[in-house]
């Protein structure tokens, strides 16, 4: 064997040699847990691969940034890394930390917003949000209903209850937007499914007697019931002499009771003085009121009366409501209220 012979060998068992640590090396340090794992991982728009190894070093998640770059490059990854807010108790080694940058599996918050609040609340706990990014502080009503595509509606009513996810750099108006084409989804799919009986004219005019339902609601199973009652008084011309709708009329002036000069002092929205439906919705009604609106009980009663346990006392004639007034609300004595002047 010649001298120039064994000098190559050589060459090639150390080069082979190398590379084999090099690999066991590189493939320890991929397959090693990661360190820091409570870390809350931020990454901005517009960064890359390199902004990612030295920011994950320089937090202590991973020991080597030259191998993270190598463990990229040899895998011939063309990551597109998602911006957001990322959590790593859930990762156990670089292969699944690139593999969540990828899929951009972040951080997600949610806000419920309620059925029955109003839009005026439905801001109120959308602005208090920390994790939102504040739009809608700023912005009339008229602005957001314009910016929704909107413009000229009023906002109440306008807006889906539920759980809404989102993640951190998200606006309030971003929640809202999805509040929005929600509602109109599930509004548009009652009127579709509703009742050709019914009394309403417009996806518009059901929207405002689901939130009246929704506001009148204290038992689940009773919302097509009271549905029909409204329905039957919509039909003979009688007014709704419904209290929410009083309520939402007075405004701040609506200081936890309803007084006999209240249910008298006109308003757009008093449905004692006025026949018909109020002008906009009262609140924001959930789908099973819109469904009860949309497919109200068949009912012969024109009357509801509370019983103080959530539940109502339907009925069918004014002597027979007049009575059960005397005996869920008045405690057994006859006396003068708005439909027995009389007191008898």
């Amino acid at each position: 064997m010649t001298l120039f012979r064994v000098i190559r060998l050589t060459f090639y068992a150390v080069f082979l040699s190398c590379v084999a640590i090099a690999y066991y090396v590189y493939s320890e340090s991929v397959s090693k847990p990661l360190n820091n794992r409570t870390y809350k991982l931020e990454i901005p728009k517009g960064v890359g691969v390199s902004w990612l190894a030295n920011h994950l070093e320089k937090q202590g998640v991973i020991e080597s940034r030259h191998l993270f770059r190598a463990y990229t490059w040899l895998n011939k990854r063309d990551i597109q890394i998602k911006a957001g807010e990322y959590t790593l108790i859930d990762v156990v080694d670089v292969t699944e930390l690139v593999e969540k940058v990828e899929r951009g599996d972040v951080i997600q918050y949610s806000i419920t917003l309620i059925e029955g609040q109003t839009f005026k609340q439905y801001l109120a706990q959308l602005t208090s949000q920390e994790r939102l990014v504040s739009e809608l502080q700023d912005m009339t009503p008229t602005q957001i209903m314009r910016r929704l595509g909107a413009a000229g509606q009023h906002p109440e009513g306008q807006f889906a209850p539920q759980t809404y996810f989102y993640q951190n750099g998200d606006s309030d108006f971003d929640v809202l937007a999805q509040a929005y084409k929600r509602m109109q989804t599930i509004m548009n799919d009652a009127w579709e499914q509703r009742d050709t009986s019914i009394k309403l004219r417009s996806p518009y005019e059901l929207l405002i007697m689901a939130s009246i339902i929704e506001k009148e609601t204290g038992a689940a199973h009773e919302r097509t019931e009271i549905s029909g009652v409204f329905n039957n008084r919509l039909g003979i011309g009688m007014r709704l002499q419904t209290d929410p709708t009083v309520i939402y009329g007075m405004g701040e002036k609506y200081k936890g009771n309803i007084r006999r000069k209240d249910l008298t002092t006109d308003t757009p929205y008093n449905t004692y003085t006025r026949h018909g439906l109020p002008p906009t919705p009262i609140a924001m009604p959930g789908e099973a009121a819109l469904m009860a609106a949309a497919k109200p009980a068949t009912t012969k009663a024109l009357y509801f009366v509370g019983k103080g346990d959530g539940t109502h006392y339907f009925s069918k004639t004014l002597k027979e409501h007049n009575n059960a007034v005397i005996k869920y609300q008045l405690g057994g004595k006859p006396r003068k209220f708005s439909s027995n002047p009389k007191g008898a």
